[in-house]
């Protein structure tokens, strides 16, 4: 899913719940005017790409100060259409910092549809709220704390930004606003990468365990070979004579597979024995002790 594309159907949605106590739909409504609205030669007007949210803040405007949903004059290069409904100036202003829980809950959930964005968490995990200005950006970081988060700032072309990166705090926010949706979406996608990596360690484990297997297996032919010239494997003993011509006979097998194949069966600690007898015997001899 494309950065783009989660942030949408999120912000749908959220557009699509309205919340059940009055409280609760008055601190929406206050949240999105103060975080969706912009100066205009004619006042105040609240401003969004998206209809959902549109509708969404149409619906909590009482019949008084209600204005029509329009559309704004956009040039040629923009793609998306950008919705407006006029407000009174008393909406515009900052409203009362909320005090009950789900009433910060719910203006940051008027934060998140009015500024912020969710990036694709294939390119990593990012959640932002774009603030049109610092007393904006300074009351999202706030609700954020509250949510026991602590969130990053940055000035980029001319907008306050404040953000996180790790995805528990994102999905600790995106669940305190309600975005389940995208949410459940985070988990599948953590739930992936954390499969994948882990079969790439385990991968690596393995192959880093053939090519050692691989090493012994080398060194343990070249000394058997010094071994039966030097010593001659007739003078071993016969346990230790079976173990050095296997292993010479079979150099690409395991432990395991050259244990199958002594009379009587061994298993692979025994086999290991006998190999580092052969090993030791081999060292005396290129060191010159008698044996």
């Amino acid at each position: 899913m494309k950065a783009a594309a989660l942030s949408a159907d999120a912000k749908d949605a959220l557009a699509r719940e309205l919340p059940k106590d009055a409280h609760c739909r008055l601190a929406l409504r206050a949240g999105l005017a103060y975080f969706g609205a912009v100066a205009t030669p004619h006042g105040w007007t609240f401003r969004t790409r998206r209809a959902g949210i549109a509708r969404l803040f149409r619906t909590l405007l009482d019949d008084r100060s209600a204005g029509a949903i329009r559309r704004a004059p956009e040039p040629r290069l923009y793609r998306s259409t950008t919705y407006e409904i006029d407000l009174d100036d008393t909406l515009a202003e900052p409203p009362p910092k909320p005090k009950a829980k789900c009433d910060r809950r719910v203006e940051l959930r008027a934060a998140f549809l009015c500024c912020g964005s969710l990036a694709s968490p294939q390119h990593g995990y990012h959640l932002e709220f774009a603030a049109p200005g610092p007393e904006r950006a300074d009351r999202i970081a706030q609700l954020l704390a509250a949510e026991r988060v602590e969130p990053k700032t940055t000035l980029r072309k001319g907008r306050h930004v404040v953000y996180l990166k790790g995805l528990d705090a994102i999905v600790a926010v995106l669940t305190a606003i309600g975005a389940f949706g995208a949410v459940l979406h985070l988990e599948d996608v953590r739930a992936i990468k954390e499969t994948k990596n882990r079969i790439h360690r385990l991968v690596n484990t393995e192959a880093a365990n053939v090519v050692r297997a691989a090493s012994a297996a080398a060194a343990q032919r070249e000394a058997f070979a010094y071994l039966a010239d030097a010593y001659g494997l007739r003078n071993l003993s016969p346990a230790l004579r079976e173990a050095a011509q296997l292993r010479l006979a079979h150099p690409d097998e395991t432990l395991a597979e050259l244990g199958k194949r002594c009379h009587p069966p061994v298993g692979k600690a025994t086999l290991n024995g006998r190999i580092m007898a052969l090993m030791r015997l081999v060292r005396r001899l290129r060191a010159g002790v008698a044996v």
